[in-house]
């Protein structure tokens, strides 16, 4: 099959390329591009930079933001934001929550939310996991209850990513107890400053702190706060779950990394004149990932270019699942490359080993929980068996 641009999306493709690559700062762009953890103002700066322009949540009606792109203009400006180092718009922000203010909130909700949202001047939270609520997470016990003008929520959300930053955090809470588990779940906005919100860190395997436990006792919330109808949460959580699974794995950003590996492969000598890349099982382990890869691309353009009407398209399970598996072999083969090397994780940068190898064992680490979030790939499969394959 022989793809190729049109002028006008080639040109569009050049206006972006040079965008990312001149307009974001470099600094911002070094720390992606070593697979460092970024600062919250720097992804704040970010995600400024771009709305500035206009390209931070292109895919958003336009009177919020958007720009009324096609599919394929979408998946270049995704594309070429990954290929220039760029850290895409905040998920929580631009996938997640804003999509569905959007989409099911009244207006004052959209008016009081969604540019603050765009621009991130609010730093959205995810609250949807529970200790016993993950990937069946209609089992979710997080309670609200009315009471005149609020409703009073009790419960516990569990690996909230960068709770620590969060100012608001969306939650899918319990408000009727009474009917079969997906019936009775509401989508409620909560002011983590709210009295009764406690947020305490999880320290994850590669030592970092990315993730936390969000405690609400007692936390009143204005009914206001309510996004759409009671009890009809689970049809906005599904609709927010499949934009985030078309996120979740960003093809780009592997496809960048596994050509940085060849470049690191190539660094690495095995013998007079040879190196790593030089390996014929080596390169064989390369050619296929790359080949991989561009079928998850095409798979990615028709998701995108099939989601409609607050309906996911099916094959977005497909994307999660084979996108994050893809994620975590290409930092496996990183790590490989990497050797003994790998094990210097916890060296400075005055190491003379490379900051590549030093790198690579903590993120090989960290993506061990790309196959769990956004849907666990194990629900994944359930999901594609039924919708997909009619099992």
């Amino acid at each position: 099959m022989q793809l190729e641009l049109s002028a006008e999306d080639a040109a569009f493709r050049d206006e972006m390329r040079a965008f990312f690559t001149t307009e974001v700062p470099e600094d911002i762009r070094d720390a992606v591009a070593g697979r460092r953890e970024l600062t919250k103002e720097q992804v704040v700066r970010s995600q400024r930079t771009l709305n500035a322009a206009g390209i931070a949540v292109p895919h958003w009606p336009v009177e919020w933001g958007g720009r009324d792109w096609s599919a394929l203009r979408r998946h270049i400006w995704h594309e070429e934001m990954q290929r220039a180092c760029v850290p895409p718009p905040l998920a929580f922000n631009a996938s997640m929550v804003g999509p569905v203010i959007a989409t099911f909130g009244n207006r004052e909700q959209k008016e009081r939310f969604l540019a603050k949202t765009a621009n991130l001047d609010i730093w959205w939270s995810q609250g949807f996991s529970e200790p016993d609520a993950g990937s069946d997470l209609a089992s979710l016990r997080t309670t609200a209850v009315r009471d005149g003008d609020h409703y009073v929520i009790n419960g516990q959300k569990t690996w909230t990513t960068l709770g620590q930053h969060g100012d608001w955090i969306f939650c899918l809470v319990r408000t009727d107890p009474t009917v079969k588990k997906q019936a009775g779940i509401s989508f409620l906005l909560v002011d983590m400053t709210s009295p009764g919100v406690t947020v305490r860190p999880i320290e994850l395997i590669d030592g970092g702190h990315e993730v936390n436990e969000v405690w609400f006792s007692d936390v009143r919330v204005p009914a206001e706060n309510l996004v759409g109808e009671e009890n009809k949460g689970w049809d906005y959580a599904k609709f927010l779950l499949g934009n985030e699974r078309v996120g979740v794995a960003p093809v780009g950003a592997t496809k960048r990394v596994l050509a940085q590996a060849k470049e690191w492969a190539r660094s690495v000598p095995t013998g007079e004149g040879t190196t790593l890349l030089d390996d014929p099982l080596t390169a064989a382990r390369v050619a296929e990932l790359e080949n991989q890869l561009l079928a998850l691309e095409l798979t990615a353009l028709r998701v995108v270019a099939n989601s409609a009407d607050g309906k996911p398209h099916p094959a977005s399970s497909v994307l999660k699942l084979r996108g994050t598996e893809l994620q975590q072999a290409v930092s496996e083969l990183v790590l490989d490359l990497a050797g003994p090397d790998s094990l210097a994780s916890g060296a400075g940068d005055s190491s003379a080993l490379a900051d590549w190898a030093r790198r690579s064992a903590p993120v090989y680490l960290n993506l061990r929980k790309a196959s769990i979030y956004g849907g666990s790939n194990e629900v994944q499969r359930q999901i594609i068996a039924r919708t997909i394959l009619g099992l």
